[in-house]
C-alpha cells in the first residue's frame, strides 16, 4: 500500500510515518514496478504500536530497544511507570503549594515568603532536586547537545579538507614520549569526522542502552560522553596538524586535561 494507504489506515499523519522510516523503526520494501515505498500490513501494526508508546512517553531509543529485543517491553514500562509516579508525586506536591499561594488575592513577588508555605527550607530544597538540577548543571544539557555535535563535526570536516592539500604523504596517528610512532596515509585526515558520525550514530545509543538500566540520568549521561568523545576525536584530529607543524609533541597530556575538566563537570551537575 502506499504511504496515503498507510496514513488511513493508521490515523497517523504523514510526517509521523516519516519519521519513524527516518528513524530504521519501520523499513518498507520498494515497488520495483513504480519506485514508491509499499507498505504492508505488519508496517502498519507497527506504526500504530510505535506511536502508541510514543504517548506513553516511551523515548525512540527504548523502543527501537525492544524492537531489536534488546530489553523487554515489560522492562521499558516498568521503568517508566515508575518515572511516571515520580512525576505525579512531584506535581501533586506542586499543586498543592499553588492552591497555598493562591489563598492571598495580594500575592506579588516582592512580598512572597516561602517560609510561610516551607516548613523546612532545607528538606524542601533536598526532596525537589531534581527540579533544580538543570539550573545548577544547564551546561550538561548544553554540552551534550546535537547543536554542540553538529559544531564539533564541522569543525572536523573543515579541518581535514584545509589540511589536507598541505599535509604531507603520511600522518602520526600514534606517538610515544612525544615521538610518532605510526604513521599512516594523510587520507585518514577524513576519518576523524566519519569517527564523530559514528560515535553519534552508532555508540551513543549502545551506550544508553547499556546505562538506562542502572542510572535515572541516563539519557543525559549518554549525551554529555557521547559529545565528549567527538571532542577528543576533535583533538587527535587538531593535534596531528599541529604536531606536523612542530608546535607541541604531547597528545596524552591534552587529552588528560579534557578527560579530568568533563569528568568532573559531570559529576558535579549529577550531585547538583
Amino acid at each position: 500500500m502506499t504511504i496515503k494507504d498507510a496514513e488511513e489506515k493508521t490515523g497517523l499523519s504523514r510526517s509521523n510515518i516519516r519519521f519513524y522510516e527516518k528513524e530504521k523503526l519501520i523499513q518498507p520494501a520498494k515497488n520495483n514496478n513504480n519506485g514508491y515505498k509499499d507498505y504492508s500490513l505488519e508496517d502498519v501494526d507497527k506504526i500504530k504500536k510505535i506511536a502508541y508508546l510514543r504517548t506513553l512517553g516511551i523515548s525512540i531509543d527504548d523502543i527501537r530497544s525492544v524492537m531489536l529485543q534488546e530489553i523487554t517491553l515489560y522492562e521499558v514500562i516498568k521503568s517508566q511507570n515508575a518515572r511516571l509516579d515520580e512525576q505525579i508525586t512531584r506535581l501533586k506536591n506542586s499543586k498543592k503549594m499553588c492552591d497555598m499561594m493562591l489563598q492571598s488575592d495580594a500575592l506579588t513577588f516582592e512580598d512572597l515568603n516561602i517560609e510561610a508555605y516551607v516548613t523546612n527550607v532545607d528538606d524542601y530544597w533536598k526532596k525537589n532536586r531534581k527540579s533544580l538540577r538543570f539550573d545548577s548543571a544547564g551546561f550538561l544539557s548544553k554540552w551534550g547537545s546535537l547543536a554542540t555535535w553538529r559544531m564539533m563535526f564541522l569543525l572536523c570536516i573543515v579541518a581535514a579538507i584545509l589540511s589536507f592539500p598541505i599535509l604531507p604523504s603520511e600522518i602520526p596517528v600514534q606517538w610515544n614520549s612525544g615521538i610518532a610512532v605510526s604513521w599512516v596515509s594523510k587520507y585518514f585526515i577524513f576519518a576523524y569526522p566519519i569517527a564523530c558520525i559514528l560515535i553519534r550514530t552508532v555508540l551513543r545509543p549502545i551506550l544508553y542502552g547499556r546505562l538506562r538500566m542502572y542510572t535515572p540520568h541516563a539519557e543525559i549521561v549518554t549525551e554529555y560522553t557521547a559529545n565528549c568523545m567527538s571532542l577528543a576525536v576533535l583533538s587527535a584530529e587538531i593535534f596531528s596538524i599541529i604536531f606536523l607543524a612542530g608546535l607541541i609533541n604531547n597528545i596524552v597530556i591534552v587529552l588528560l586535561i579534557e578527560g579530568v575538566i568533563f569528568a568532573s563537570l559531570l559529576l558535579r551537575g549529577l550531585r547538583a
